[in-house]
């Protein structure tokens, strides 16, 4: 990506489906490996059972598919939960991650409710989530829930990196 890079989020369809299964399987299969825990069909229809493109969108680089993030009610009711945030290998490390979630956040900030997610011990975003004011809430052997509650009313940050949101 260079500085003239733009990405969209647009809303998902049952149609995303197979591509956010094979992306998650793409994405997560080194720490899940790591971990003991990878299968290849579980993976992917883990999503498959979970896909819910009500609460999920698409994160589009130039035109195409590059990822995905899901943000629903969280079960309990209390906030939201960010879940299945997944992009591509070639569009990591370039602040594209950190321009998405700094985008849904300031969303969450505007209805000042608390973002709950998942990460997978040892995963690299759980970096990305402590930068952006995630703290550990309860962890285990393999799972991390981290939460984030809304943060006081005025302007956010810029988004970090050469990522930009297009217009």
């Amino acid at each position: 990506m260079d500085a003239e890079t733009t990405w969209t989020l647009r809303p998902a369809t049952a149609g995303d489906v197979e591509a956010v299964a094979e992306l998650k399987a793409v994405v997560m299969k080194d720490d899940l490996v790591r971990l003991g825990r990878y299968d290849a069909h579980r993976v992917r229809q883990r999503l498959r059972d979970e896909f819910r493109p009500e609460h999920t969108s698409v994160v589009e680089v130039a035109g195409g598919f590059a990822g995905c993030v899901a943000l629903a009610p969280y079960g309990s009711g209390e906030g939201l939960h960010l879940a299945h945030f997944y992009l591509a290998p070639e569009v990591q490390g370039r602040g594209l991650g950190t321009a998405v979630l700094r985008e849904l956040l300031a969303r969450t900030d505007a209805e000042s409710v608390p973002v709950r997610l998942v990460v997978v011990q040892g995963s690299a975003a759980r970096r990305l989530y402590e930068r952006e004011g995630f703290t550990v809430e309860a962890e285990d052997l393999v799972d991390v829930l981290m939460v984030r509650e809304p943060a006081p009313t005025g302007p956010r940050r810029p988004a970090a990196g050469p990522a930009r949101r297009a217009g």
